[in-house]
């Protein structure tokens, strides 16, 4: 034999199937995002910095090109120098140099010959007079430079440069030893450093490069400069300090000075770096933000699935019991009456009213089925007319006051003496009516009073009012008990008392009847003190409007 498949037994592969959805699965998406999105931003930082290397990489290259070129400028000159230089033909040298100084070493302001007694044998200067600056050189020469010049034992004839400051003034000395006739002479090249800073240096670097302070506009200008040993700027702009900004020393001739690079745009380049960190990180985050919403709104929709899905389980049980009990009961008596078994008169009056009771039951649960089945499809349509809201509600209440006295409950309707036309469906607004009241009779087990009100509210409203003196509603369900397949905390009594029947759409198909009027519905209760349902439609003024 087969055994149906119970309700609960079909549930339980989908609760496993949802918790293992909910517990694993979407825990390890959220995970898996988290990973993705810090190696994202891992490597977006790392492309920056690729990036930032890269640029600095290009300038530092720059910046070691323009001072390489300097110094091989200032050699290929010595070089001259040490092929005209020859200590034996000392009294050659003017004649030797001269002729060919302004072309071949421009930077040369004077050569001069010591032996190893540190006398000046040989000197050549360009200047024409007179030579006080030269006779202040020699005396700084053999009285302090001499001892400044480092030499190497193993290349003595090696070509070096001293690069100093005496006083206030700069001093770049290229020098080197030569052996003549026995004897070691010491072959000096003195560079007009001025002449380096006005005249090569801008031929080098572009002439828009310019030294400081000759009052050539700055506008336009390369992004380099040459600073000296304490910083001050010997010629070009000033360069502001940035990330993109490097310095490298010259590297054998004017060694104590630097010179400076900047990308062009150095300012413009940050801030593009900077923006596109930021774009790039707010990505990532928004991203990473996105897919985490989006996850968290699957667990909020299959959560709420899940419970609508609870409910409209509870509600099929619910409807399933409520067409049980009253069939079950038309069918016993209606059995009783077929077979004769009744022992009075009054009996069989008895079994017939109960019969009629309880199918009237079945037909306003159905009815309601059905209503709320239209207005979830949002296939419900009404019949509206001008009519007496007044008159309808008394007409609900009629039909509904006989069950309220058999349950031994009486009903109160009150109503002003005039109020105003209302548009409405008469057949909607009594089936509002009777739900109301259902549920008075219902959840308000032990009252003896049902109150109907129907009030003129202001100029454009009239509100209908349903009050019992039930248990009341807490606060917490004032507003849920309005939603569909929901059922309030005193329909399951803790006090051992059977549950109260119910479907779970009654109020929820009392708003939407009412809010397809146009009007709005709320409840207000206090606990203990029972509830006060209460709906309000708009009138209408005489002239229709």
């Amino acid at each position: 034999m087969w055994r149906r498949r119970s309700v609960s037994d079909s549930s339980e592969p989908r609760s496993t199937r949802a918790k293992l959805v909910r517990y694993v699965l979407l825990p390890a998406v959220i995970v898996a995002v988290g990973v993705l999105a810090y190696f994202t931003f891992r490597t977006t930082l790392q492309l920056e910095t690729l990036r930032k290397q890269s640029v600095l990489e290009a300038t530092l290259a720059l910046a070691n090109e323009k001072a390489t070129r300097l110094d091989r400028q200032i050699i290929d000159q010595d070089n001259v120098i040490v092929a005209i230089a020859d200590p034996a033909r000392v009294d050659e040298l003017n004649d030797t140099w001269l002729p060919t100084a302004q072309r071949e070493t421009p930077s040369v302001r004077a050569i001069l010959v010591l032996d190893e007694t540190r006398t000046v044998v040989g000197f050549a200067s360009r200047a024409r007079g007179p030579f006080a600056e030269e006779e202040a050189f020699r005396r700084l020469l053999t009285e302090r430079l001499l001892d400044d010049m480092p030499s190497s034992q193993e290349a003595p004839e090696q070509l070096r440069h001293l690069h100093r400051t005496y006083g206030a003034e700069s001093y770049l000395v290229s020098y080197w030893r030569r052996s003549s006739g026995g004897k070691t002479f010491t072959v000096c090249a003195w560079h007009d450093i001025g002449r380096i800073v006005k005249e090569t240096l801008p031929t080098l670097y572009g002439d828009k490069l310019v030294p400081v302070g000759l009052g050539i506009p700055q506008a336009g200008i390369n992004r380099a400069n040459v600073v000296d040993e304490e910083g001050r700027i010997v010629f070009g702009p000033p360069l502001r300090s940035g990330e993109f900004t490097v310095a490298v020393r010259f590297p054998t001739t004017l060694y104590n000075w630097r010179v400076q690079v900047s990308p062009v745009g150095e300012d413009a380049l940050t801030e593009n770096v900077k923006q596109r960190r930021l774009l790039e990180i707010a990505t990532v985050g928004l991203s990473f933000v996105v897919l985490v919403a989006g996850v968290l709104t699957i667990l909020f929709a299959a959560e709420t699935e899940r419970r609508a899905s609870a409910l409209k389980s509870e509600f099929v049980a619910n409807v399933s019991h409520e067409l049980k009990t009253p069939l079950a009961l038309v069918r016993m008596f209606a059995e009783m009456l077929q077979s004769g078994r009744v022992a009075s008169d009054e009996k069989r009056a008895e079994y017939l009213e109960i019969i009629v009771r309880e199918s009237e039951r079945l037909t306003s649960l159905i009815e309601n089925v059905l209503d709320f089945a239209k207005v979830e499809r949002g296939h419900a349509s009404y019949d509206f007319v001008d009519g007496d809201l007044a008159e309808v509600v008394r007409r609900a209440v009629g039909v509904y006051r006989y069950r309220a006295e058999r349950e031994g409950v009486e009903l109160r309707f009150e109503e002003d003496e005039t109020l105003p036309v209302v548009r409405l469906d008469g057949r909607a607004i009594e089936l509002v009516v009777i739900n109301l009241l259902d549920n008075a009779l219902k959840y308000a087990q032990g009252g003896k009073t049902i109150f109907v009100e129907v009030r003129k509210r202001g100029e454009k409203e009239v509100v209908v009012a349903v009050r019992d003196e039930g248990p009341g509603i807490p606060d917490a369900e004032k507003e849920r008990i309005f939603e569909r397949f929901v059922r309030g905390a005193t329909a399951q009594p803790k006090d051992g008392r059977s549950p109260v029947r119910g479907s779970g759409i009654g109020l929820s198909l009392v708003r939407a009847i009412v809010e397809a009027h146009g009007g709005r519905t709320w409840v207000e209760s206090e606990a203990g003190r029972g509830a006060t349902f209460h709906f309000v439609l708009p009138s209408r003024r005489a002239d229709g409007a």
